[in-house]
């Protein structure tokens, strides 16, 4: 049992971002424009994640950024894994603990408070990390790819799925709103490898899912036309959507899956021995 003593230090813009990120993902919007599974793919791109770190029983996981607990949960079901998410949402902790009892995992799933860029792990705790869409959204990608790195043991394995970008995008996919959409923030594939390789990883699989993220728009895009139809009849309300605002963003990310500007990757990297 690992003791979560850590205090989680951050300043300024950082914490802002931080901040922002938990919150809207911790919302009652982001439940209902992404549903269980906030990220491209839905859990079965996280059970090809697992496939591709060589997850089994005794597998040791960390998921970092991990939410309502989906991902972890469904990783110790499919896996037989041990699995301790951590994320930076205090409602977020407190929902995935809940989905662990009510799953009945919590034997083997656990959840704590912390940065990704400030582990309350010791060196070598885990077989296992797994990321998926939150890297691009850390403001420190150096410190917490360094960290992914500490906490694995020498052989373990990192495993991330994340959008990338081009450099150049339409304005409407750029801001804070973006960047915590995850947009703001990618990188092309070789700049989540070159942060990987910095922090000592030997990159290995990478596996583009563009597909993955032009369908998860659409279902956006329709949630979003679904949502003003009804808020026009006075039958749904979501306080703190601009709907134009939302439309644009979600239109731009179509236009760009589709020119190849935007798109989503699988990588996995091992700490070498």
């Amino acid at each position: 049992m690992h003791h979560f003593d850590r205090p989680i230090r951050v300043d300024g813009e950082q914490q802002q971002v931080k901040q922002c990120c938990a919150s809207l993902y911790e919302s009652d919007l982001a439940r209902f424009l992404l549903g269980d599974s906030f990220h491209p793919g839905g859990l079965q791109l996280t059970g090809q994640l697992g496939r591709m770190l060589g997850l089994n029983p005794a597998s040791r996981v960390l998921d970092v950024a991990s939410g309502k607990g989906t991902t972890a949960v469904y990783l110790a079901k499919e896996f037989g894994c041990t699995i301790v998410g951590v994320d930076y949402g205090f409602q977020n902790v407190e929902a995935a603990r809940s989905l662990a009892k009510s799953e009945h995992v919590e034997s083997r799933v656990q959840f704590e408070r912390s940065d990704a860029e400030s582990l309350p792990f010791s060196e070598a705790s885990f077989d296992a990390v797994i990321c998926e869409c939150a890297f691009c959204t850390f403001p420190d990608k150096v410190a917490a790819a360094k960290e992914f790195f500490r906490v694995l043991r020498r052989g373990g394995q990192v495993g991330i799925s994340d959008l990338t970008r081009l450099e150049v995008l339409p304005m409407e996919l750029n801001g804070l709103l973006a960047w915590i959409s995850c947009i703001g923030d990618a990188q092309p594939i070789d700049g989540y490898a070159a942060f990987l390789r910095r922090a000592g990883f030997s990159v290995g699989s990478i596996e583009e899912r563009n597909d993955a993220l032009a369908e998860m728009t659409n279902q956006i895009r329709l949630k979003l036309l679904g949502a003003e139809i009804m808020t026009g009849l006075n039958k749904l309300q979501l306080p703190g959507l601009d709907l134009g605002a939302a439309k644009r963003i979600v239109n731009g990310a179509m236009t760009a899956v589709k020119q190849g500007q935007l798109g989503y990757v699988l990588i996995c990297a091992t700490k070498p021995n």
